[in-house]
């Protein structure tokens, strides 16, 4: 039996590798068999003429996770746009049913699986004749969510619309991370206190800038898993 999570986030570039990376390797650290997944990227390198998941690589090099990187994310996409676009580009649109196997093969590897998205939660997937949103494989594989936001100005704004949003596609969101934090900034504190407040939803870790390790209770983190 395995527990996962979701990872989302407010936007792009707010830090969900980042964080994941370090809830995987708090979760490893512990002896757990924990490990990642992610249904697609978009953005991924060339080397010596093999494309290069760089979200899944830092993943597993931060966490120290054995597997092949980009055997963990269902697709993966050279071109530095959002899913949907990138899939029209090069011709590979996204299959739920891929996704679904991908996740199935990842629950007989790890215990504990963290499932990192792309780009905020309002991201479109695929949109052709088939319309899929990441809200859709959150749902699909039945999980809960942590929200990954900004700890700077406008983050309130941010915060409070993506849980709303999560809230009336009816996935429920465990807890927010904030990322970027300073703990002696005025502002910082003021957001984190605003957003509990507002969305009713408690902020279970502040992050720095410059975090080696995510500060969280084992057992709280644990728990925020579910079975899947």
């Amino acid at each position: 039996m395995s527990r996962g999570i979701f990872i989302s986030a407010t936007g792009t570039d707010i830090g969900k590798t980042f964080v994941t990376a370090l809830i995987v390797k708090k979760l490893r650290e512990t002896g757990l068999r924990a490990g990642y997944y992610k249904p697609a990227l978009s953005g991924a390198t060339m080397e010596n003429g093999k494309l290069i998941a760089g979200d899944a690589h830092y993943v597993c090099g931060i966490s120290n996770i054995k597997e092949d990187p980009n055997s963990l994310i269902s697709y993966i996409y050279q071109t530095a746009v959002s899913p949907h676009l990138a899939a029209k580009i090069e011709g590979n649109p996204v299959e739920l049913d891929l996704i679904r196997k991908d996740f199935e093969t990842a629950k007989q590897k790890f215990d504990f699986i963290t499932v990192e998205g792309c780009g905020g939660i309002v991201c479109p997937i695929r949109m052709d004749e088939q319309v899929v949103m990441l809200t859709d494989i959150i749902i699909m594989l039945d999980m809960n969510m942590l929200m990954v936001c900004s700890s700077e100005l406008g983050t309130i704004n941010h915060t409070v619309l993506t849980a709303e949003y999560a809230a009336q596609k009816g996935i429920r969101i465990q807890g927010i991370i904030m990322n970027g934090f300073d703990e002696k900034s005025l502002i910082h504190n003021d957001n984190k206190k605003q957003i509990e407040y507002l969305t009713d939803i408690p902020v279970i870790a502040c992050v720095s800038k410059d975090a080696e390790s995510i500060e969280i209770d084992q057992d709280i983190l644990i728990n925020m898993y579910t079975e899947v």
